[in-house]
This record gives C-alpha cells, structure tokens and sequence, in this order.
C-alpha cells in the first residue's frame, strides 16, 4: 500500500505505541495491563508499520525473526518462576526488592514473568502475521 497519509501517522505513531506497551508491561504487576496486552499493542504497532511500508521494510526495521523472541521470553518467564525456588520458597512466589525504582516502582519477580509473556506474545502474533503476509505476496 503506498499512501502517504498511512505513511506519515505510522512514522509518529509507532514509537507512541511502542512507548506505550512498555507503560502497560511496567503497569501491569500492579493493575491490569502486563505483559500480555504490552505485547499486543507492541505488535500492533509493527503490524501499522508493515501495512504502510511492507512486510519485508517491518522485517528490517525490527532486525531479528520475532520467532526468536519465543525462547528468549519463554526463558526469562521459566528463570522468573523458578528463582524462589532457590531462596527455599515455593515455585511462582513473589520476590520483591526492597528498594523502589524511581520510573518503574518495586522490581520483583512477578515483572520479569510479564517482561517474558511480553517478548513471547510479540514473537507469535509476529510471526504468524509475518508468516501469512509473506507467503500471500509470494502468491
């Protein structure tokens, strides 16, 4: 598609929608947002910028397959939920630091968890949108 108008709002838009899926994985451990919806939104926002310059320019902007996000978030998320387990607590129990973080708040475990489920949804919906984009210009 080459429409300008498309062109221009994707150029603005994008970092705005990245900024604000990393504000919804930093929310989410304390309301509702996360990693799952900051990884939707992150992918909409590649998804805006591949339907305004093409599947293959979103490829080399974003400089990785997003299939390898998958066992990168899939590690951090498994790392998070064992870790207690070394401490002697049980599995998926929340460890916090006990100093805050200016932008960010309390750093525990729960917020690597949702920094896994973040890389992991944007690897998928990536790949399969990817996936079904290429093979169908290919057509």
């Amino acid at each position: 598609m080459n429409s300008t108008i498309l062109q221009t709002a994707t150029r603005y838009l994008l970092p705005i929608l990245l900024l604000f899926s990393v504000f919804l994985l930093l929310r989410g451990h304390y309301y509702p947002g996360g990693g799952f919806v900051g990884g939707l939104v992150a992918s909409i926002a590649f998804v805006l910028h591949s339907f305004a310059f093409g599947p293959q320019n979103t490829m080399k902007l974003i400089q990785y397959k997003p299939l390898s996000l998958i066992p990168i978030g899939l590690g951090i998320a498994a790392a998070s939920m064992f870790l207690p387990a070394f401490f002697g607590y049980p599995v998926m129990t929340g460890l916090w630091l006990e100093e805050k973080i200016p932008v960010i708040g309390m750093i525990g475990t729960a917020l690597f968890f949702d920094l896994g489920v973040y890389f992991v949804v944007i690897g998928v919906v990536l790949t399969i949108l990817f996936t079904i984009a290429l093979n169908t210009e290919e057509e």
